[in-house]
């Protein structure tokens, strides 16, 4: 068992995964002796844990003018990203790259590896949806808002999110097993986490097609859908505004302020869903074309232009779960207020944090 590492796909994958776990975190101190790669692994896996937590602490305690509800999914979407990030870049990709045999390629591990990634990463696609739905109703349904738009509404979607997603996910427990190997050049013995040699053809299929099912064709009929008939709604209230233009100067400022609001609302929406959308594009397509097409090849062999194209997508999914942070903060005004704000904060606290050096006596 050896992986093509002559291959620039190869390369770009182990600075790739590494780079998206301490994204927009510059990694001040960085050891190149290959003996503390696990200190390297873990200071990454510090960093890389500052977006998501900032933006959910700047959610959470501070006033970023979003309903509650609003706040609920956002902090939500923030927490599975970063279990995304950990199970699946880190553990799961970056590990692999460094350590010979991490912890995961012995049993019991390797069968419940994929249970909590699979499980991660449904509970964020689905919170997004969720998310677009909620804002849709609150958008477009004044009656439906009071009831479904509520903080308590929102905790038991969420809560339901989380724990369907591993429900679903649990199937995987059968997909993988713990094998030895021998290293080529060597008599060396390792283990490995590979998909299970006892699964048949009809569990394979099954899985691979329910979880794209899940993961991203219901998800993207259900974004684009909700986003289109909101852009509808939109030309259609700027039509209705533009036949009341002669209103009294009162309720023309109500009908501005209100026109912001929603305006505010809808950018977020759809800067969230369609972020995933675009992002998650490529892996759907080759995902679909490796289920049908490509089903046995081996994914490690590089000089086969679809597994190139598959890890690609790969990377570009996952990014989506690191760049929420800066999404917000390119679309909402308040947001980036309060950021600049805590980065003042924190820079202003390390200024003084050292107290001064007193002079020597002479």
């Amino acid at each position: 068992f050896k992986m093509n590492e002559e291959h620039w796909m190869v390369k770009l994958q182990q600075v790739f995964y590494p780079l998206l776990a301490v994204i927009g975190i510059p990694c001040k101190y960085w050891v190149a002796n290959a003996a503390l790669k696990v200190i390297i692994i873990f200071v990454c896996v510090f960093l890389f844990f500052q977006a998501n937590i900032v933006t959910f602490l700047i959610i959470w305690r501070r006033n970023c003018m979003l309903s509650k509800s609003s706040t609920y999914y956002l902090m939500a979407i923030s927490l599975a990203d970063t279990l995304v990030l950990i199970l699946i870049v880190i553990i799961e990709l970056v590990l692999k790259s460094h350590i010979p045999e991490p912890f995961w390629s012995w049993d019991p591990w390797c069968s419940i590896r994929d249970v909590f990634s699979y499980g991660a990463y449904n509970a964020s696609v689905w919170l997004i949806v969720t998310f677009t739905i909620e804002r849709f109703i609150a958008i477009n349904s004044i009656r439906l808002k009071v009831k479904v738009c509520t903080s308590r509404s929102a905790m038991i979607v969420i809560s339901s999110v989380f724990a369907i997603s591993h429900i679903f996910s649990i199937p995987y427990y059968w997909s993988n097993q713990s094998v030895t190997v021998t290293v080529d050049g060597s008599l060396k013995e390792v283990h490995r986490c590979i998909y299970s040699r006892d699964m048949t053809s009809l569990f394979v299929l099954g899985l691979v097609w329910i979880q794209t099912a899940l993961s991203y064709i219901i998800p993207y009929i259900i974004i684009f859908t909700l986003n289109g008939l909101t852009l509808r709604q939109i030309v259609l209230s700027n039509k209705v505004y533009s036949h009341t233009s002669n209103i009294t100067h009162n309720s023309i400022g109500q009908c501005k302020r209100f026109r912001s609001q929603k305006r505010k609302s809808i950018v977020l929406l759809i800067t969230i869903s369609m972020s995933f959308a675009s992002l998650s594009a490529t892996r759907l397509v080759t995902q679909i074309i490796l289920r049908k097409r490509y089903y046995n090849i081996d994914r490690n062999d590089y000089s086969k232009a679809i597994n190139v194209a598959a890890d690609i997508g790969t990377m570009l999914d996952l990014t989506n779960s690191a760049i929420n942070m800066y999404l917000y903060a390119c679309t909402q005004t308040k947001f980036r207020q309060e950021l600049i704000k805590c980065v003042k904060s924190i820079i202003c606290s390390c200024k003084y944090r050292n107290p001064h050096k007193k002079a020597r006596p002479s």
